[in-house]
């Protein structure tokens, strides 16, 4: 190969690495001018810079005075603002737990809820004050409030009375932890109403099966109004209703019993002179059987 000829070829080898040379340059310095410009953006995706420019400082609030509290709430409860009132009452709860002015301020919270119609409200927040303060002063009263709030739901007989069932449980708790209460008088009527309300609904379904003919499952209702409600007005039909069923079921011996104890207790009802007239159109007489479930479940309450 002659010298001129290994020169052109060094030559070309030469500039073909100055152009890789300057190539891998402009790479470089395009890489390093993209960096601040990769930061920004991955700065502008940090939830921590988004806010930088609106001069947001950390504070902390201070807790309103118990008694500020307190007294806006007895405000607003006098204005009838009751959501208002329970509001104020309920912050009481929150700022200072553990301490007399969250016992007040709940129950204070309780009765404006009740008083807003706020019923669920008013039996959780009834809930928890007996659960923190079972053996408070007051505790009666937060039964008292939680057992209005269920029975003020009591609806129509003919409904689920899960609420009746509830509200005379409370009740009957008013009546036998706190005999000496003043809301003790009131209760004992409202468990009555309650009660009575029970035995309609069991009454209702007991008819239906009667008139089914469904005499199996119509004295298992009018057993339950006997057994749990014989106190209430619906216990005169109920001893009727057991004799009407029992002489379709051809068990004359527990419709003479019904037809007795129903005279012997209450000798001027309608009810005794249609259990009567029933058991003459069959040739039978009222006669009590001492070993009946019927006679047994009076007697123990002295009624028979």
């Amino acid at each position: 190969m002659t010298q001129a000829l290994k020169a052109h070829q060094f030559s070309k080898k030469a500039r073909r690495q100055a152009g890789a040379l300057h190539g891998a340059a402009v790479v470089a310095a395009l890489a390093l001018a993209g960096a601040p410009a990769r930061a920004d953006v991955l700065d502008s995706l940090n939830p921590m810079n988004w806010f930088k420019g609106d001069g947001y400082k950390p504070e902390v609030l201070k807790d309103t005075p118990a008694d500020e509290l307190y007294n806006q709430g007895l405000v607003r409860l006098k204005a009838r603002d009751y959501e208002g009132a329970a509001k104020s009452f309920n912050q009481l709860d929150k700022q200072y737990p553990y301490s007399q002015w969250q016992r007040k301020g709940l129950l204070m919270a309780t009765f404006a809820q009740f008083q807003s119609g706020a019923y669920e409200d008013a039996i959780g927040s009834a809930k928890r004050y007996i659960g923190l303060f079972p053996n408070a002063d007051d505790v009666a009263y937060a039964y008292y409030l939680e057992a209005m709030s269920y029975y003020n739901q009591i609806p129509d007989v003919s409904r689920d009375q899960d609420r009746s069932a509830k509200a005379a449980e409370l009740f009957a708790t008013i009546v036998e932890k706190y005999p000496k209460s003043e809301y003790v008088d009131d209760a004992r009527y409202k468990l009555q109403v309650c009660r009575d309300q029970l035995a309609g609904k069991e009454m209702m379904i007991g008819r239906y099966y009667l008139n089914q003919r469904n005499y199996v499952a119509a004295v298992g209702r009018f057993r339950e109004v006997l057994a749990k409600y014989q106190t209430t007005r619906h216990a005169e039909e109920a001893l009727m209703r057991l004799t009407e069923a029992y002489l379709a079921l051809g068990l004359p011996n527990e419709a003479q019993t019904a037809a007795a104890v129903l005279g012997h207790n209450f000798p001027d009802s309608v009810w005794y002179k249609d259990a009567y007239a029933l058991l003459k159109n069959g040739g039978l007489e009222p006669n009590e059987d001492k070993g009946s479930w019927i006679s047994k479940a009076f007697n123990k309450l002295g009624l028979g």
